[in-house]
């Protein structure tokens, strides 16, 4: 290929990637406008999430295992192509089960896409590089998605984020048709990396609670716009870019840089769960030390599951499929912890609303007024973390009592956001034990410790 054509196409190929990859978490921020709209419950709304990445899990190793016995050019231009499509589709959804059906397509066409790429980039590059720009682009495009989806939600809408994806795949498409990559059978057949695809898992579960569950603690738990979130959480993408040139000059090794990212995932999952007061701020740190923890691990993770292994798509296909595996099972065991901490948390947080109005400084009538509006507003909102201004907007107040009002409105959100907090504090725990069981997953056993020995010092002697 030319070089010129190999400027372009290569950028675009990886960019097609990260947008497959951000697209496992690009909707977090948006779930709340999903819901709104669409008129859904958590749980509901949930497998819009869940949907997409159990698809992609189930579908990534079957495509690999296409891709590496047929021409994987067509086959990757059609799965950007579908994705496209299914993409458009989720714009247009007006229902909820329309949706998640969109979804589950649009992880079909994106399990073509990204083992397609893998073998496009390769093919255009070479070996290493290929997989690298392939490693790469998927943890900034995992990191960034919810900061991108955040950003469009505000400034548009929640269809925008998949509207957007459409002309990428229309540049795309025609980009991985002028790449060859004939079918190469390869002459050995290498069992899938067993400890890096169990620490993939779990890591990815792990994560989950920093891509999922801190969106939902700013949107639904402490009443930030998703603007203000997607700023807030950038904190990961940026970290995680920051990562690799911190590694290089530490030089520890990719042993050590993983096992330093479980527990800096970890450390950051556990703070999240004790945040002093709901103030953004709290929030930095502790996803600053997950974004760390995510470039030094998924990284070197997948490198480790992929490297000289044959066929290449196959084990590619390990990789996504253990990834977003990962991502259900993180999902399928922290939503419901998480619904029930919010629902647990309904009754004392109404009673201490109930003593702070009738504590407040308002006149009778006001009061009761007040607490029906609340009780209503509280009831409505089925589990989720209501917005307290209507009702004190719908009242008639004089001045003085006006004040009076505001001071209250402000103690009832702060004890909203307290119940919302620790509401949140067993998922985040459940998160951090996962990260650190990815560390135990990678503790080499006797039999295998001399197979990893040499395996690390070949990757520290090719750098990446």
């Amino acid at each position: 290929m030319p070089t010129l054509a190999r400027r372009a196409v290569v950028p675009l190929l990886a960019f097609t990637v990260g947008t497959v990859l951000a697209d496992s978490a690009i909707v977090t921020l948006a779930l709340p406008e999903i819901l709104r709209e669409l008129d859904g419950t958590v749980s509901e709304v949930a497998w819009v999430l869940i949907a997409y990445n159990l698809v992609l899990a189930i579908a990534a190793v079957p495509a690999a295992w296409v891709l590496s016995h047929r021409n994987p050019t067509p086959l990757a231009a059609i799965g950007i192509a579908v994705f496209a499509l299914a993409s458009a589709a989720c714009a247009l959804a007006s229902t909820m089960e329309v949706l998640i059906a969109a979804r589950s397509i649009q992880a079909l066409g994106g399990a073509f896409a990204l083992v397609g790429c893998l073998e496009l980039l390769v093919a255009a590059l070479d070996e290493r590089r290929g997989l690298a720009r392939w490693t790469a682009a998927g943890v900034i495009g995992t990191a960034a998605g919810p900061f991108a989806g955040g950003l469009l939600t505000e400034a548009i809408s929640w269809q925008s984020i998949f509207v957007v994806q459409v002309p990428i795949a229309v540049l795309a498409v025609p980009a991985a048709l002028t790449i060859r990559a004939p079918r190469a059978p390869s002459p050995t057949r290498e069992r899938p990396a067993g400890a890096p695809n169990i620490a993939l898992i779990l890591l990815s579960a792990a994560l989950t609670a920093a891509l999922f569950l801190v969106v939902l603690l700013l949107v639904e738990g402490w009443r930030r716009s998703p603007a203000t979130a997607a700023l807030a959480v950038s904190v990961v993408p940026v970290a995680a870019f920051v990562a690799p040139p911190l590694a290089r000059f530490v030089r520890g090794g990719p042993r050590s840089e993983t096992a330093a990212g479980c527990v800096l995932i970890a450390g950051g999952l556990a703070a999240l769960a004790w945040p002093p007061s709901a103030h953004l701020g709290w929030t930095i740190a502790p996803q600053a030390l997950i974004g760390l923890g995510l470039g030094l691990t998924v990284d070197s993770l997948t490198f480790a599951a992929m490297r000289d292994r044959f066929p290449r798509a196959l084990h590619g296909g390990w990789t996504i499929g253990a990834r977003h595996a990962g991502v259900v099972l993180g999902l399928v065991l922290l939503t419901p912890v998480f619904t029930a901490d919010l629902r647990d948390a309904e009754v004392p947080a109404t009673e201490a609303i109930t003593g702070l109005i009738l504590d407040a400084p308002l006149q009778p009538d006001d009061k009761i007024a007040l607490a029906s509006s609340l009780g209503e507003r509280l009831q409505a909102e089925r589990g989720r973390v209501p917005d307290l201004h209507p009702a004190f907007a719908e009242l008639r107040l004089s001045d003085a009592e006006r004040v009076a009002a505001d001071r209250l409105e402000a103690a009832l959100n702060n004890q909203l956001e307290r119940a919302a907090t620790r509401a949140f504090r067993d998922s985040f725990l459940i998160a951090a034990g996962l990260a650190l069981a990815a560390l135990l997953a990678l503790i080499p056993l006797p039999r295998r410790r001399r197979a990893l020995e040499m395996t690390s010092l070949v990757q520290d002697g090719g750098g990446r």
